[in-house]
Parts: C-alpha cells; structure tokens; sequence
C-alpha cells in the first residue's frame, strides 16, 4: 500500500484499514519474532485481556514480504505454548519501515497504557526511521510531549543542519529554523514593497502567511527573525524543532490573537489532557481544535493565502462547516448536561 509521504495521520489511517483486511490462517511456524517495544509485556500485571490469550483472539498483523510478526508476538508466544499449530493473521504488504512503524501506532493503542520508556522507545524507533518528521508528528505516534520528543531528538540526532526541513502534522515541509526564510521574505518586502504575498512566497521559500506575518512586524518595526506567533499554539504541525531562542518572545495581546480568555485558556488545558493528547480518538479531536483555533488566529493571512479562484468555494465551505460545528457544540453540550443528570 505505497503511499507518497507518510505521515502520522497516515499511519493510523492505514492502521484502521489493516484491521479491516482479510484475515488468513498460516502455520505457527511459518511466522518470525523481532524485538518488541513492550518491554515488560510477559508481566501479568500488563497482561491483556483474556480474549486476546485464546483460540478467539484478534488476528496478528504480520508483514508478509518477511513473514514478521508487527502487532501479536505476545498472542504469538501464547498459542505456542498452548500447542496450537495454526494462527489467524492479517498481512501488510508495504515497506519493513512502514511495518516498523505500524507496530509502533498498534502497541501505544491497545492495552495497557505504555510505560514512559516504551513510549521513548518508540519515539527512538520513529527519529530513526523518520528524522524528517516534525516534534508533534513523532509526539502524536508516540504518546510523548514534543517537548520530550526534541530531548530525544538531539540525544539521538544531535543538531540539525542549518536548512533543515521537517514534515508536520499536515503533510507540509517546514524548515526547523524558520528565521532565515523570514530574513529573506524581509528583504525582497523591501526591495519590492508592491508585490504579491505569494510572489514574495516562492521567491524566499516559505507561505504566503509566513510572508503577511513579516510584514505586519515589519511595520510595527519589530524583529522579522522571531516568528509571530507561539510555537505552542494551535498549528496544524509545524517542524517544532524545539531550536532554542537567543531571545525572549513578546506575548501577543489576546485581542490581537483574536480569542477571548476563556477560549485560550480551554484550548490550552484540553491540549494538556492525557485522555485526549495519548488516545487516537482524542488526537483527532485536538487537531480538530487546533485547525479552528488557527483559524480564529491568523484569518488575515490564512485568507491571503487562499488563490483567487478557490476564493468563492472556500468561503462557502467556511460556512458549511461553521454550521456544522454549531450543530456539534449543540450535541455535545446536550450530552454533557444529559451526563450530569
């Protein structure tokens, strides 16, 4: 299932589409054990549940190129040692590093929430697999914070070259030190004040929001390196390297940012709740949030960015979903009352 730029959200789509593919019986033997990210999955106090232990438990994903075992080396063991000769399995027909991280996306979902060291392991497993990706991508598969995940970045990488680009959440290409591209968007806004966002855009290598953003800075006359708005925040999965800043970013005004206190204060405590940031569910609702939290932000410059003949459907769209989320918040107020009851 070759896929042109695998990310996070395509690895858990393809998860979901694995669990869904035929299921087949192959002999006991037939089958190979690497190493497993559960380090102390032989432990009953990690032990699943008893289904997963009988002649009902869920298939094996096994990568059939190789015939290894990518999610099940524990139900693997147990069969054996019950004397079964036979298995049921599902086969994944990519790539051995898009199998190495599958069995990572399957062991941080289901049972036992994993320990902190298999959730390093698992971060170590992805960095060396995929370097090129972002802090919050790696943190999403893994179940870590991004802060955590720059530490082992550089523990395991050590300091990135200095055009650098890693992929974000969103499939899109980021340079790790974005203040050299702002550097040059400043420049080129100098030399030809009257050109287009997006001619300014290719020429310096970076969006057309990136080069709206250098411009209001530089017409409040501050400093085009620093980027405009906190690393933190609700993007849709920047290449967060976590570089070190020489200096301090000033705090945007709430007005400024475009939401009320209340708002940033929620947003920032749900992106802190471990139910939601180390589940897949909760992932996708917080990357549901992100997006309309970006929104909210950075409208001026996310609409300078939308091609001219997009425009109409775009806003369209825009009201089609507006609707929608006003029908969600709806639902799910009606259901927290009902819960309250």
């Amino acid at each position: 299932m070759p896929h042109p730029a695998p990310d996070g959200a395509y690895l858990l789509e393809l998860r979901d589409e694995l669990l869904r593919a035929p299921v087949e019986t192959v002999p006991l033997g037939a089958l190979r054990i690497t190493g497993s990210l559960r380090h102390t999955e032989e432990g009953p106090a990690r032990s699943r549940k008893p289904a997963d232990t009988g002649a009902g438990c869920p298939p094996l994903l096994v990568h059939r190129p190789t015939m290894t075992v990518i999610d099940g080396n524990r139900r693997l063991r147990e069969a054996k040692t019950h004397g079964r000769t036979t298995i049921a399995v599902r086969f994944f027909d990519g790539s051995v590093q898009d199998g190495h991280l599958l069995a990572v996306v399957l062991n941080m979902a289901h049972g036992l929430p994993p320990t902190l060291e298999e959730r390093t392991a698992a971060a170590e497993r992805i960095l060396t697999s995929r370097p090129h990706w972002s802090d919050r991508c790696v943190a999403d598969v893994a179940g870590l914070s991004g802060a955590k995940t720059a530490e082992i970045r550089r523990r395991l990488l050590g300091s990135p070259a200095p055009d650098a680009k890693r992929v974000g959440r969103d499939g899109r290409a980021r340079a790790v030190d974005p203040s050299r591209g702002r550097e040059r968007a400043a420049a080129l806004l100098r030399q030809h004040p009257g050109a287009s966002l997006r001619h300014i855009a290719r020429q310096a290598g970076v969006s057309p929001a990136t080069v709206a953003a250098v411009r209001d800075r530089i017409a409040r006359g501050d400093d085009v390196a620093v980027a405009s708005r906190p690393a933190r925040g609700a993007g849709t999965g920047g290449a967060d390297a976590g570089v070190p800043r020489t200096e301090p970013r000033p705090a945007r005004p709430l007005a400024e940012a475009g939401q009320p206190a209340d708002a940033v204060e929620i947003h920032r405590l749900l992106r802190r709740d471990p139910s939601l940031r180390l589940t897949e569910t909760g992932r996708t609702v917080l990357r549901l949030l992100d997006a309309g939290a970006a929104v909210t932000r950075d409208k001026d410059a996310i609409a300078a960015s939308v091609p001219p003949h997009c425009m109409s459907a775009v806003a369209r769209l825009a009201e089609a979903y507006a609707k929608s989320w006003q029908l969600f918040a709806a639902e799910i107020q009606s259901m927290g009352s009902a819960g309250r009851v």
